[in-house]
């Protein structure tokens, strides 16, 4: 009787090994699949000052930056911001309560939204999202602030995408 309760627990121990092997296959290869085009930053993501702090992956489009969360299932970005309602309005080192969950040499962006801008949650399947895109949506209102957490590097290469916008397409940087 013994053997048998011990025979059943390995099996039930390997199974879970299994599983979570699968999973972090799972989530290094959605990983890669995001970095692979290119644009990419590690970025964290605060919606308002008493929000908690969301790790994961910003990716530059040609007018949009999308959010992917870091523990995401789908290739479909978790939020997106158009450039032409993003505007950086400030910027600051994160308190030591945030660093210890942001990592070392990040730097907090305060970024005004405008309109159409900072989409959240799901939308339906085949619904606009974001600039008219099907995708995540479900406004939060229109406007507000959300903060990114970023690199130095990664704040030079938003400050420039930003720029890099036509002449009257955005709301502007303002720092």
């Amino acid at each position: 009787m013994g053997g048998a309760l011990a025979l059943d627990a390995a099996w039930l121990f390997a199974a879970f090994l299994i599983i979570l092997i699968l999973a972090a296959v799972g989530i290094a290869t959605r990983r890669f699949l995001l970095e692979r085009g290119g644009g990419t930053v590690e970025c964290g993501l605060r919606r308002g000052p008493n929000g908690s702090w969301r790790l994961g992956v910003a990716s530059y489009q040609r007018e949009e930056l999308n959010w992917f969360g870091a523990l995401g299932l789908t290739m479909r970005p978790d939020v997106v911001f158009p450039r032409r309602d993003l505007t950086v309005v400030s910027r600051r080192l994160p308190t030591e309560a945030e660093a210890a969950s942001l990592g070392p040499g990040m730097i907090v962006v305060e970024c005004q939204l405008g309109e159409d801008s900072g989409q959240f949650g799901p939308v339906p399947d085949g619904m606009p999202g974001p600039g008219g895109v099907p995708g995540p949506g479900g406004a939060t209102g229109p406007g507000g602030t959300v903060e990114l957490a970023m690199g130095e590097e990664a704040l030079t290469g938003l400050l420039a995408w930003l720029e890099a916008a036509p002449p009257g397409s955005h709301l502007g940087v303002a720092l």
